[in-house]
């Protein structure tokens, strides 16, 4: 963590609950030093009786924007001026925007253009376009209680990171691995609102020890991430496959249905590694298994 960047904290009291405050400010602390804090919305309220009583305590400045028509709203204006004109004018290193709304997304993108680093911070309504234009997106849910809070990620999304970690192991890594934090910096500038707290986790060196096609490897205590190589050997493969097709029925499996089920059990099973192009060809070689039109099934 650099605690010589300065943030300034932009909120919209109009989409976020106050109860939030504490732990937003939290939060940002892990990335560096408020400077300017704001909070934009009409004061004059009765639904922001919540928001007032939080001011004073955590030292936050009110932007009063009256809604002028019925249904618009204001403060998102106010927000995007005075969030051009800090970066425009103020000594800043990055920018904290906390909102569910996707009116910010263009801000968000042009604070980034110039540099500057944005955390978003919303419910787990914010719209995609908003948490992509971010830095990095941290859902509130999440950080008011990691364990009060179930995680909303759908069991797709788990599977989309674990296939992607063997990538960046690739791509970026020495030696079939990298340190952990450079994998989890990857996995943020794809992913910006990946957080192993969204899958119940207080960190991602407890996320990806879950993971069973990983080991973690420490290295004068650092700790780096390893594929485990289920790929040198035939026989860990051949057993895989086996495996898989005793629970199937009948013990016989299509081969296309095979070949997915193989892959969404260890991603990171890799053909090529092993000599061959097609996954037919490979089935082909395994002397515990016979094809048929297709169909894959162990050999009585």
């Amino acid at each position: 963590m650099d605690t010589e960047r300065k943030f300034a904290l932009l909120i919209d009291a109009d989409n976020v609950s106050s109860r939030y405050i504490k732990y937003i400010l939290d939060e940002i602390s892990n990335y560096g030093t408020l400077t300017i804090k704001r909070i934009y919305g009409d004061w004059t309220s009765t639904t922001k009786q919540g928001w007032k009583d939080t001011l004073l305590e955590y030292s936050i400045t009110p932007v009063q924007q009256y809604n002028y028509t019925t249904g618009k709203n204001s403060s998102d204006s106010a927000m995007i001026i005075d969030g051009m004109d800090i970066l425009s004018s103020k000594d800043v290193d990055g920018f904290c925007i906390v909102s569910s709304d996707s009116d910010f997304t263009r801000l968000a993108a042009r604070f980034r253009e110039s540099g500057k680093m944005v955390i978003g911070m919303g419910e787990k309504k914010t719209p995609k376009p908003f948490i992509s234009a971010c830095s990095e997106f941290k859902y509130l849910e999440i950080l008011v209680d990691e364990d009060e809070h179930e995680s909303q990620i759908a069991i797709n999304d788990i599977t989309v990171i674990r296939k992607v970690i063997p990538d960046i192991i690739n791509e970026s890594g020495s030696n079939g691995m990298i340190n952990l934090a450079d994998l989890g910096n990857h996995l943020v500038k794809r992913f910006p609102d990946f957080d192993a707290r969204n899958y119940g986790y207080t960190s991602l060196l407890k996320f990806v020890s879950t993971l069973s096609e990983f080991t973690i490897e420490k290295r004068k205590s650092v700790p780096f991430v390893k594929l485990k190589d289920f790929n040198k050997g035939e026989k860990s493969i051949e057993e895989l496959i086996i495996e898989i097709l005793g629970q199937a029925k009948k013990q016989t499996m299509n081969m296309g249905e095979l070949n997915q089920k193989v892959m969404e059990k260890y991603p990171n099973f890799n053909l090529k590694a092993l000599g061959y192009v097609k996954f037919s060809k490979f089935l082909n070689d395994l002397k515990g298994l016979d094809i048929e039109n297709m169909n894959v099934k162990i050999k009585k």
